[in-house]
């Protein structure tokens, strides 16, 4: 079942600028379109249709640091019809604007991120440890920047709940968090390159808490541990703006905007 929805996910990330349905996924891994959708959302934390717009939406970012292409025509590229529609979808994917995310490497030149905690707007905490396989040390190199945070859902979309990036690997501390059930996510980028590079880094890597955060008045204290490994070409991408999160400036534009 694990090599269907794997199956799914590459067919889906080959295919991600063409006109693509759930029926056209199905077909091609031999599965109902309902227990693919249902199989495929159990095993990666979102139905197939979200995952073709992340995979979209991760070439649009590439497009968009490594072209001068107008908007329009990146909108047209990565599978979508209507600029404003792209441009909705995309900044509460990734947290900022296309434009907003073609200017980020001359921000975080200005204001590079450095070790932080966001908190939220609730009186809750969630703290924990986040631990990185030897592959992933590995890919990483010296002293990676690890992000943790607070999401609604299991896909990390726009901006955490809660949200800290660490200095390295070890104990963290989510505060302010507000009644509600959440999942810890965590992702980890190199340090020794520029901010181009950790905006759309070569290797993913990436964890995520199997069980949920319920945060209440009578509970508002939760340990969660992460564990991050190297990610498959059909893992997830993470389509956050992660070192916007911990720079000043950019933070600083977001409360802006």
């Amino acid at each position: 079942m694990r090599e269907a929805v794997v199956s799914a996910a590459r067919f889906i990330t080959t295919h991600a600028a063409e006109p693509l349905g759930l029926g056209d996924v199905a077909d091609h891994v031999g599965y109902s379109p309902f227990h693919l959708a249902r199989t495929f959302t159990r095993e990666l934390g979102m139905p197939p249709c979200q995952y073709l717009t992340a995979r979209r939406f991760e070439k649009a970012k590439q497009l968009l640091l490594r072209t001068d292409e107008r908007i329009i025509d990146i909108c047209n590229a990565v599978g979508f019809s209507a600029v404003g529609t792209f441009t909705t979808r995309f900044t509460a994917a990734v947290g900022t604007t296309p434009v907003e995310f073609r200017r980020l490497p001359d921000v975080l030149t200005g204001s590079p991120p450095h070790p932080v905690s966001v908190p939220g707007a609730g009186g809750g905490t969630v703290m924990g440890t986040v631990r990185l396989s030897p592959a992933a040390l590995m890919a990483l190199g010296p002293n990676p920047a690890v992000y943790v945070g607070l999401f609604s859902k299991r896909a990390a979309r726009g901006f955490p709940v809660s949200g800290t990036l660490l200095a390295e690997p070890g104990d963290f501390l989510l505060t302010g968090v507000p009644p509600g059930t959440y999942w810890v996510m965590s992702s980890a980028l190199p340090t020794g390159t520029g901010p181009a590079a950790q905006l759309i880094p070569g290797r993913t890597v990436l964890g995520a808490c199997p069980r949920a955060v319920r945060v209440s008045a009578e509970a508002p204290v939760h340990q969660r541990d992460v564990h991050l490994e190297l990610g498959q070409d059909w893992s997830p991408p993470v389509l956050i703006a992660l070192p916007a999160l911990a720079s000043a400036d950019a933070q600083e534009r977001r409360r802006h905007r």
